[in-house]
């Protein structure tokens, strides 16, 4: 495949690419509205752009954005922009509308769909991908404003409403029954229209996958998935952490030889996928119309952060990631946090959310730092953590402060005692500053979990009109806002 020969170029020619993507995204633009402001036409590199273009998160683009869902054109990008990824994840109720483009649609979002197969087939040449569906999880969308042609929504179904339509005849379900916005009427459907055929591979976020799957299972009446679908092979997963679900689809599909391959996509572009199956980190994708920037995570909220492209970054530092696109999101904040563990290629894991962590008292516990303290406990005491969120009890009636979990579990452990001494060890071990400050209980005390009720999680989403698509439940706050709705919720 040429493809395969370009994408040789990320092992070797990592800085070259992105500057050539640099290069192209400042020309295309310095016609717009942005890119005059900002004098693209004067920017000769990196350094020229960093100088004249300004770090930007969503409110000082809301204004520009809203004029272009207005049908304004030429203002961040080229031409009219008429779909917006509607995105979820924000810790508020008010929700963003990230522009996409149909430059960014094909040389973005779709290319990554795209590596995604070519990457896998390169893993697994006897692959027998094609002999069958491919069950694709969207969420849905609806008319923005009153403009002709022009929709919000999840970034998923954009993509499953512009797909080619010779894609329809190996995917799973039937786009109307795809782009239902009620999830537990498009579960049912979707299990329904899916039970009799030939699926092969999966695509989605980990959790709602889980919960068709579940339908599916409930209809056929079997034990085990591959009794359903014998000749699935393969799960492309994002959107969410894959380890707390990874114990419940080992149990769901046995087959030895299951695959699956964690991808980076959300609503502002697709960042990464797993090259190498015995490899957990991604390879950033370097040739999209995507120019990448991190600010490190020590100094991400002061005044004047350090910010380096991508040959700047060092294997092991936390970061925050900054992005310019062809969807017209310039220096922009993401929200994302990635450490890379190699530059030469590069590649990254995912950390956590620049939003999403505990720093009450000098902790900065990550993400990151939970996901691997959970599967720790989970793997010693045969628990099974289905959702969970998490925050500070600054100070109690006795003056003691403590980290508080709410967790839902799929299998709850025997003894929640020690699933939780085993948790706030593991913690200690991943992270100084949290064993520092837990040191004799003085400044921290041991961590507190509450076992949520089945469909804590679900109900909470439910309620917010968040249930399905992308949606996701927070992990980590600084704030009680969230945990505190659920913890009512949960006492009824």
């Amino acid at each position: 495949m040429p493809r395969q020969k370009e994408l040789e170029r990320h092992y070797t020619e990592g800085e070259l690419l992105q500057r050539e993507v640099l290069k192209k995204l400042v020309k295309r633009a310095a016609d717009t509205e942005y890119g005059r402001n900002h004098t693209f036409s004067t920017i000769k590199g990196y350094d020229n752009f960093a100088h004249n273009v300004p770090v930007n998160t969503y409110e000082e683009l809301k204004a520009d954005i809203d004029r272009m869902r207005h049908g304004e054109r030429d203002i961040l990008w080229p031409g009219k922009v008429k779909w917006y990824a509607k995105s979820s994840g924000t810790t508020n109720d008010k929700s963003k509308f990230i522009p996409v483009s149909e430059e960014g649609l094909q040389n973005i979002h779709y290319q990554g769909g795209t590596d995604c197969v070519a990457l896998y087939l390169r893993n697994y040449e006897k692959s027998r991908l094609f002999d069958g569906r491919a069950l694709i999880l969207g969420g849905s969308h609806s008319p923005n404003y009153n403009i002709h042609n022009s929709l919000v929504g999840d970034l998923s179904a954009i993509l499953i409403e512009n797909i080619n339509p010779l894609a329809n005849l190996v995917r799973v379900p039937k786009k109307q029954t795809a782009l239902l916005s009620d999830f537990e009427v498009k579960r049912d459907r979707i299990a329904h229209e899916t039970l009799t055929k030939n699926v092969t591979n999966l695509s989605g976020v980990p959790s709602w996958m889980l919960s068709v799957l579940s339908r599916v299972m409930e209809l056929s009446g079997k034990e085990h998935l591959e009794e359903v679908w014998p000749n699935i092979e393969v799960f492309f997963h994002g959107g969410v952490a894959f380890t707390p679900y990874r114990k419940q689809y080992e149990q769901l599909i046995t087959k030895p030889d299951m695959r699956y391959m964690e991808t980076y996509n959300a609503s502002e572009g697709f960042f990464g996928l797993q090259d190498d199956p015995a490899d957990k980190s991604m390879l950033l994708m370097l040739d999209y119309d995507v120019f990448y920037e991190f600010i490190p995570m020590d100094e991400f909220g002061t005044d004047n952060p350090t910010v380096v492209p991508l040959w700047g970054v060092e294997t092991g530092r936390n970061y925050a990631m900054l992005i310019s696109t062809s969807c017209g999101l310039w220096r922009y904040v993401i929200g994302d946090t990635v450490k890379f563990t190699s530059v030469n290629p590069y590649k990254f894991v995912i950390t956590g959310r620049t939003k999403h962590f505990i720093n009450a008292f000098g902790e900065e516990l990550i993400v990151d730092n939970a996901e691997k303290g959970l599967a720790y406990a989970c793997q010693q005491t045969g628990a099974q953590v289905l959702e969970y969120t998490a925050a500070p009890v600054f100070m109690d009636a006795k003056g003691k402060c403590r980290h508080q979990w709410l967790i839902e579990f799929s299998n709850e452990p025997d003894d929640l005692n020690l699933f939780s001494q085993l948790f706030d060890k593991k913690l200690q071990e991943l992270n100084s500053d949290y064993e520092a400050k837990r040191y004799k209980d003085i400044t921290l005390q041991h961590l507190e979990i509450v076992v949520a009720r089945h469909d804590l999680f679900n109900d909470w989403l439910k309620m917010k009109g968040k249930l399905g698509g992308q949606h996701k439940v927070p992990r980590l706050s600084n704030s009680r806002d969230i945990i505190d709705q659920l913890l009512k919720m949960n006492e009824r």
